[in-house]
């Protein structure tokens, strides 16, 4: 049912698409949601599909048109490789159903903005996971933020440093392609730190990029850097790379007028303000950002309100990756596109 329709009870019924390692963090969210309950999971894997519907006392199916065709399911979770992301997607709102679907939402611009224009033409709902917007601490820093405790912002800069060895790349026949992965360190490991970092410190409204494989024998990026200027009048750098042995895998540094926070991980490493004494808070409260977002979903459709990060929400994130792509084969300055993201 749509976001058009009234619920006539309190519990949205999900499925999921593609059963590999990610749905895993979708099945917890569902289940700890009072107000969800799985209804049936897809995968081209028979035997993985059937292992997980046995094990959750679910249907499931091999054909995802098929499922897509019980009237019973109102959310689909979409949990495949990146490239399927916009086909499934919007024929699951051609189905009249809801979507939560996982970074990034597409590979390219194009093909985002068609997911985008379909939810919308099907009224339906889109939910783009990033979770690390969902932990106590980034909630924390986005307030100071907000309420202007940091003043204006001068540098605003992410630092995204995994390892991934050859022998990570050539496990699987996509990885590290352009036509499956749609990129490397900046697409793969960095768009949750560059998702937050935009989050945190606004839209950038420039950039300038260089991306290549340095080291690994890829197609895509091993290692890129980019120069940003946002539309508050801050600039700031991404440094992103799967070359970085025995590092924190992201960071977030945010300097301004009155004070510096540091976000490594999804803690709070330091913060220092000039007018204010100030201690990091202690959160008590475990991390789950795919419970929240699952939840939120539920509750969205039962509420019949927009989740808390939306399909457009995620396009900026997208734009910058994309824009670096751009950037850095043109050797030209890329100006993204004016949006506004949204205030948790």
């Amino acid at each position: 049912m749509n976001g058009k329709e009234q619920r006539k009870d309190k519990r949205v019924r999900f499925a999921i698409v593609g059963c590999g390692i990610i749905a895993a963090a979708h099945l917890k969210g569902i289940a700890e949601a009072e107000e969800a309950e799985l209804a049936a999971v897809c995968d081209m894997s028979e035997e993985r599909a059937k292992e997980l519907a046995e094990e959750y006392g679910v249907s499931y199916y091999t054909d995802y048109d098929e499922m897509l065709a019980r009237a019973d399911i109102d959310v689909v979770c979409v949990c495949t490789p990146s490239s399927l992301h916009p086909e499934q997607t919007m024929k699951a709102a051609m189905a009249g159903k809801h979507i939560v679907c996982e970074k990034p939402l597409a590979i390219d611009m194009e093909a985002l903005d068609e997911m985008l224009d379909t939810c919308q033409d099907q009224g339906v709902k889109l939910a783009a996971i990033f979770p690390r917007r969902m932990s106590a601490a980034a909630r924390f820093v986005k307030s100071l933020i907000d309420e202007g405790r940091l003043g204006r912002l001068s540098l605003c800069s992410g630092h995204i440093k995994f390892y991934r060895d050859q022998a990570y790349y050539d496990s699987a026949g996509w990885r590290g392609t352009w036509s499956m992965d749609g990129g490397g360190a900046m697409m793969n490991q960095g768009i949750h730190t560059i998702d937050l970092l935009q989050w945190l410190a606004g839209p950038v409204e420039t950039l300038t990029g260089y991306a290549r494989p340095v080291l690994r024998n890829i197609e895509v990026e091993d290692t890129a850097v980019v120069s940003l200027q946002f539309s508050s009048g801050a600039l700031g750098v991404i440094e992103a790379t799967t070359t970085a042995y025995e590092q924190p895998s992201h960071r977030i540094c945010l300097h301004g007028e009155k004070g510096t926070v540091i976000l490594t991980g999804d803690e709070i490493s330091s913060l220092d303000l000039i007018d204010e004494s100030v201690e990091i808070p202690v959160f008590q409260d475990e991390y789950l950002g795919h419970v929240i977002q699952i939840r939120d979903m539920a509750q969205a459709v039962l509420e019949d309100r927009e989740p808390a990060i939306t399909g457009m929400d995620a396009r900026h994130s997208l734009e910058i990756i994309m824009g670096t792509y751009v950037s850095s084969r043109s050797r030209e300055e890329y100006r993204l596109k004016p949006v506004a993201v949204s205030q948790l």
